[in-house]
Order: structure tokens, then C-alpha cells, then sequence
């Protein structure tokens, strides 16, 4: 449905190979995909299958290595080294530089060279997906996993909210580590907005020097700006947690209208609120994406201004329990199957419970994260485990949502422990 008369397409077929390969595989297998036709879409007939295209052949087809994909329908936008020579090689009739992706951190062990000089040495980079995502504990469909990236990458800001515990500040920074296809600290930039936080804090502003003196200081939004400028072959991501916690129309000025995706160009540059000359203009680069995070159950927190949600896709996240959770507690922690099954029956009801108070409702649900433990950590007593949760993070939030009926708050606590 994204696809547009105009769009550049192609077809590929992707696998592995062995023997025959232009390099020193030393063994290894290496995915390969084939480039067999290109086209120009002519048109799309909107019903999610079909779409007219002008194809040109590609005979014999072409052969390009590594950075390969295995679905069907692959996007490939334009911003990394990477995602750029596959577009040129592609579309342009570019050789792909071997050497280059051999060297490539992530292939270098098994295909490079022993001292490369064809790519900046520097920390391990590891490739990150969408599959790595599941694969690390979310519970949603890859579909919906994809549906999301999507979102991101044409509305370039996106915010997760939804009741507590259903993994919005976890998802953030995987979605991000996802979108720029690798996990990278330096690429993706974390954040908390509080009460306290202004303007002169997040953008910029005059700081005391040690002398006394006032300077003009870019604030941490500024300084990912402009690394993300010099910066064009590489996606960067602001992951902002809590964000409706400060007061974002103030925290991002001006910034809040060249955060609009139409308006990431030199073109529509604005002055600053503390231009540092007279005819300084700045503008977001479309290579900088902002995530935020929202808890839509804290009371303390105001409604969100119109002119930000505007400008950013909004995704709910909902409590998740079903097979797919049970199977990965079980498989990373070794909790039984049975017992998990009673842990989703008594969360399940209890969350039917909050939804249909009116003093509460959907957005003060529980979810699943409560009770999902890290990765790896071994539960040698599983009730013991639960009973812990229960009257250490899930009982005191009932307190506090049935502050003004405990009797309802402790039969609440006690379903959750019953005949465990």
C-alpha cells in the first residue's frame, strides 16, 4: 500500500552459497541475492497485492552479497553505506565493493582481510532486526513489528503508550537499534523529560561558566542535530522516555515544527530562540528519527499537547501474555508451561477487573512485563518468584489504584496468590 507510481523496484531471490564465490569465503557459507529484474511502478490498485510495473530484465541476473534479506517485500531506504550501495549497485549498475562489506565489522571475522584498511577500525558492530527483536522477548507479530518501522520511517517521530509494564521503553530502543539495522550507542541517544526540564536544557541556552560568565551551550537535541548532518549515511534516533512528563511544547520550541517529517530541509530552517549570529538558521535532518515513550495511567501526567501529537505517529501497547509468552518464559527461565498458564489467567482476570472499573479503566491495565523476567535468569523456585512480584511491584500499585478502597486492592492482591 506504500508503494507509488514512480517508486524504483526490483526483483531478488535470496540464498546461500558456498563454492564458486568471487573472495575467500575460508568455508563459510554467505548469503547471496540475486538482482533478476528492475522496474518502475506505474501504478498501484490499493488493495495490498498488486501493482503495474515497467519491468527491464536482468540477464543473467547480478549477484550481491552479505547484506541480503529473506522476506519477500523489502524496503530498503536510502541512508546507510550500506542501504546506498545496494541502491546504486541496483538501480545504477555499480560494482558492489567487496572488500568493503568482507571488512565490515559484522562479516570481518569470518571474510576479511587479517588488517583491513578499507573501513574505519572501531568498537564491534552487531547487525540488529526486527527478527532480533522477537527473539529478545517481544511478544508481538512480525507483521505488526513491521507496521511500526514503517510508521517511524515516514512520520521520522513515533511515541509508544499504554498501561504500565507493557514494555514501551524496551521496545524504543530495540525499535531503534532496528531501524538503524545495528546496536549502536553512539547512533541512538536516550533521554528523560521531567517537571524541571526547559528549553535551555534540551535545545540551548546560557550555562554559568567557572569564571562567572554566561556562554551560549547547545543542549544534547542540538549536538545529535548536527551529528546527524555531518553525518548523512547513518540513521540517528533521540529515544525520549516519559515524554509528556515535562512539558514538550516548551522543552522543543521551535524544534516541535521542524520535527514535522515535510519539514526535515535547508529550506524551512528557522531561527532559534538563541541564534549565536543574526542569520543562523537550523533545520532537523531527515536522517534524525525521535521515539518517545508515554505511561497513559500516571495521573500526575496532563493531556498531550495537540501540536505534538500531530506531528507523531501514536502506537498502543497492550498487555501481551497467550503461547508466545508462555513459550519464552518457559524456554529463557524454565518456568513449567502449567504454572504460566495459571500466572496469564489470574493477570488476565485481574486485568478484566481494572478495565471495567470506572474509576480506572483499559490504561491502568498490568502488563506483561511484570512478570517476564530479564533474559536468562534462572527461577530455581517459581512460586516463590511470583509471590515476590506480587508483593513487591504488582500489590502496591493496586494500593495506589484502589488508594481510596483497600478492601478492593487486597482481595485483588489475594486472587493473584489463591491455591498457588
Amino acid at each position: 500500500n506504500e508503494i507509488q507510481p514512480g517508486d524504483r523496484i526490483a526483483i531478488k531471490a535470496q540464498f546461500n552459497r558456498t563454492q564458486g564465490l568471487p573472495f575467500d569465503n575460508r568455508g563459510h557459507p554467505v548469503s547471496l541475492m540475486q538482482i533478476k529484474a528492475t522496474g518502475i511502478v506505474k501504478e498501484n490498485m490499493g488493495d495490498g497485492r498488486h501493482i503495474t510495473v515497467d519491468w527491464t530484465p536482468v540477464d543473467p541476473p547480478r549477484e550481491w552479497f552479505f547484506f541480503t534479506y529473506v522476506g519477500t517485500v523489502w524496503k530498503v531506504n536510502a541512508g546507510s553505506w550500506r542501504s546506498n550501495a545496494l541502491i546504486r549497485f541496483t538501480f545504477n549498475g555499480e560494482e558492489q565493493d567487496l572488500d568493503s562489506f568482507r571488512n565490515f565489522p559484522y562479516w570481518r571475522d569470518r571474510f576479511g582481510d587479517e588488517v583491513s584498511s578499507l573501513v574505519d577500525e572501531g568498537p564491534e558492530v552487531q547487525e540488529y532486526s526486527l527478527q532480533d527483536i522477537i527473539n529478545n522477548g517481544c511478544f508481538l507479530t512480525q507483521p505488526k513489528l513491521e507496521t511500526i518501522l514503517t510508521r517511524l520511517k515516514s512520520k521520522k517521530n513515533l511515541i509508544f503508550q499504554g498501561p504500565p509494564g507493557t514494555g514501551k521503553t524496551w521496545l524504543a530502543k530495540k525499535l531503534a537499534f532496528a531501524l538503524i539495522e545495528q546496536e549502536s550507542d553512539h547512533l541512538v541517544r536516550r533521554f528523560q523529560f521531567h517537571p524541571n526540564m526547559s528549553y535551555e536544557d534540551f535545545i540551548r541556552g546560557y550555562r554559568p561558566d567557572g569564571d562567572g560568565t554566561l556562554n551560549l551551550v547547545d543542549g544534547p537535541f542540538l549536538e545529535v542535530v548536527s551529528d546527524a548532518k555531518h553525518d548523512p549515511d547513518n540513521c540517528y534516533v533521540v529515544v525520549i522516555e516519559e515524554i509528556n512528563r515535562g512539558n514538550p511544547a516548551q522543552i522543543f520550541g521551535e524544534m516541535l515544527t521542524l520535527l514535522e517529517a515535510d519539514k526535515r530541509d535547508p529550506s524551512e530552517a528557522l531561527s532559534l530562540a538563541y541564534p549565536r549570529s543574526g542569520g543562523e538558521r537550523i533545520h532537523i535532518p531527515p536522517n534524525l528519527h525521535v521515539i518517545g515513550t508515554m505511561n497513559v495511567a500516571d495521573r500526575s501526567i496532563a493531556m498531550v499537547d495537540l501540536a505534538l501529537r500531530r506531528r507523531f505517529a501514536f502506537v498502543d501497547l497492550e498487555p501481551v501474555f497467550g503461547e508466545v509468552w508462555r513459550n519464552w518464559v518457559n524456554d529463557k527461565c524454565d518456568i513449567p508451561l502449567d504454572f504460566l498458564e495459571s500466572i496469564e489467567q489470574r493477570m488476565t482476570s485481574l486485568n478484566d477487573q481494572i478495565a471495567a472499573d470506572r474509576t480506572l479503566g483499559p490504561q491502568f491495565r498490568i502488563g506483561h512485563s511484570y512478570v517476564t523476567p530479564p533474559e536468562g535468569e534462572s527461577i530455581s523456585d517459581h512460586v516463590e518468584w511470583f509471590r515476590q512480584v506480587v508483593e513487591t511491584e504488582i500489590g502496591p500499585l493496586l494500593d495506589e489504584y484502589w488508594f481510596d478502597n483497600v478492601d478492593t486492592a487486597r482481595d485483588a492482591r489475594s486472587e493473584l496468590l489463591a491455591d498457588l
